[in-house]
């Protein structure tokens, strides 16, 4: 985690040398449980020790914002009163996550905010589910006494994505950067919202993240596309079983994905596929973890990235690469983590393993595209805190 000096020091030197408080809130990894979020099944994701700090303090305006990104070097004041709210991409998290907790009922006035992040961009752990996370949880602690729950703070960064950042996401990363806690990861029901933690201390093993450093830009909404497929199956399966109640996926049977087979198209019914068995998969690792059975976690990870790749297609060729390279180490487990498309592997890999895993996956990976993945070595840590 970074110190909190850093941040400190940027925030004297660019307001009016008060100190604010200082407040930090995580990216995040998921084990297994992928593309289910939509489709009401489970997830499966842990914070980290990496994100994003914020030192803030009201400063005294009825509602101007004066902000700071210190991994940019730009600053940018800005009206919560102003409709169409800052250009700037990064401080629209800020002005969307004070309306929304304005609408919760905390009275937010002006205030000065400088942040940073070590949560690397593009790698697929939520940088900004980690904003979102850190900016209402000092909002709600200075103008709020702390009133806004959790699961509020949640939807509040939800909602900022949807309606001032143009993403229509679930609510898994807001709630792995909220809810986190050290050594565990949890097991969330995206339909009801329950959740469980899970001790996770892999002892002998290690979690490493590989970077592919690659974002394939395809043709038209591939995630749109796979979110119709899944929605299509559900229709069909609805008009078949007039008397069930069939939002999600979720609510469907294998026996029920095979009848409608012939009428869905091949397509539709691969990714339907991938997703019962992703929803059996995240609860086989449940029953995993309470057995201290790491080997099978690794197997259902293989399992995941084969049907990410094969069924719902939202692989590419260097990570299908560099999870060949897993197998051929010996690594435990290994898949895409994230969208897909690019971005990165998560590997369990037993610690006896990990030096020759890496340095040969740097090695082979830079022979066939030019340069090397990046490693993100996991630990997993808490949620969103006020540090002072």
């Amino acid at each position: 985690m970074m110190e909190i000096d850093f941040v400190r020091s940027r925030f004297i030197k660019h307001f009016d040398g008060k100190t604010g408080n200082v407040y930090a809130s995580p990216g995040r990894i998921n084990l297994i449980g992928e593309h289910t979020d939509y489709n009401g099944g489970f997830v499966f994701p842990g914070a980290v020790d990496k994100g994003i700090m914020a030192e803030m303090r009201a400063n005294g305006t009825e509602d101007t914002v004066m902000a700071y990104a210190i991994d940019l070097k730009d600053r940018v004041d800005f009206k919560l009163s102003d409709p169409d709210g800052p250009r700037a991409s990064w401080a629209r998290y800020i002005y969307g996550i004070a309306l929304e907790m304005k609408k919760l009922g905390v009275p937010v006035k002006g205030f000065n905010i400088a942040f940073a992040g070590d949560v690397p961009l593009g790698a697929g752990m939520s940088s900004s589910a980690a904003m979102e996370s850190c900016f209402a949880c000092g909002l709600n602690d200075i103008f709020g006494e702390n009133k806004v729950s959790q699961w509020d703070m949640v939807l509040a960064g939800q909602a900022t994505e949807h309606n001032y950042c143009g993403v229509n996401c679930g609510i898994m990363d807001q709630f792995a950067s909220v809810f986190g806690k050290a050594g565990c990861l949890m097991r969330l029901d995206c339909r009801s919202r329950e959740f469980e933690y899970f001790p996770f201390k892999p002892d002998g093993y290690r979690l490493v993240l590989l970077d592919s450093v690659v974002k394939h830009q395809l043709a038209g909404s591939p995630y749109n596309d796979r979110r119709n497929s899944c929605e299509n199956v559900v229709k069909h399966i609805q008009a078949k079983h007039p008397e069930g109640k069939f939002e999600t996926l979720r609510d469907c049977t294998w026996e029920q994905l095979d009848e409608v087979r012939a009428e869905v198209g091949e397509e539709d019914y691969k990714r339907a596929k991938f997703v019962l068995g992703e929803k059996d998969r995240v609860l086989g690792v449940c029953e995993a973890l309470n057995e201290g059975d790491y080997e099978k976690v690794g197997e259902l990870m293989y399992q995941t990235h084969e049907g990410l790749s094969k069924d719902y297609e939202v692989s590419c060729e260097e990570l299908d690469f560099l999870n060949d390279i897993a197998k051929e180490c010996g690594v435990t487990g290994s898949r895409i983590m994230g969208g897909g498309f690019g971005g990165c592997t998560i590997n369990l890999v037993r610690n006896d393993l990990y030096k020759n895993f890496i340095a040969t996956a740097k090695q082979k990976f830079n022979d066939k595209y030019g340069h090397e993945p990046k490693v993100y070595d996991v630990v997993i840590g808490d949620g969103s805190r006020k540090l002072c």
